[in-house]
């Protein structure tokens, strides 16, 4: 298996990792298979989304906040209930197949880490089946 990290910088938001991913295919010569991506965390998540126009995850990243606030009547003494919350809706696991060395995304799709505690520093773990 292995691991990248993302260092994010503010407590809500998405970075696009998509190059990351790519250049784990492009270093080991991988032609075709499938890649798990996976966000060990309970407070962070992974989506594939629109990552040409990036208003798109801005747009997403505003809906989650005022659908679930920081702020409200949580029982979790942590104080990140939301994040938690939000961590759920979005999920913590994506697959991806790859073909000829390329990921097999969407002319308009982009893989993207989800910060919902942040900043910290996260982990997200790599796994490749290949054909």
């Amino acid at each position: 298996m292995l691991e990248i990290q993302v260092k994010t910088n503010s407590r809500s938001e998405f970075i696009d990792i998509t190059s990351n991913i790519q250049k784990i295919l492009d270093d080991n010569h991988l032609e075709n298979g499938l890649i798990f991506l996976h966000v060990p965390h309970t407070t962070a998540g992974i989506t594939v989304n629109e990552h040409a126009d990036p208003s798109v995850v801005v747009d997403i990243k505003n809906a989650l906040e005022k659908q679930i606030p920081w702020s409200s009547n949580y029982l979790h003494n942590e104080g990140n209930s939301a994040a938690h919350i939000k961590c759920s809706m979005i999920n913590c696991s994506v697959a991806v197949a790859f073909e000829k060395g390329k990921l097999m995304l969407g002319i308009w799709q982009g893989i993207f880490f989800a910060e919902f505690d942040g900043p910290r520093v996260r982990k997200v773990w790599v796994k490749i089946l290949k054909d």
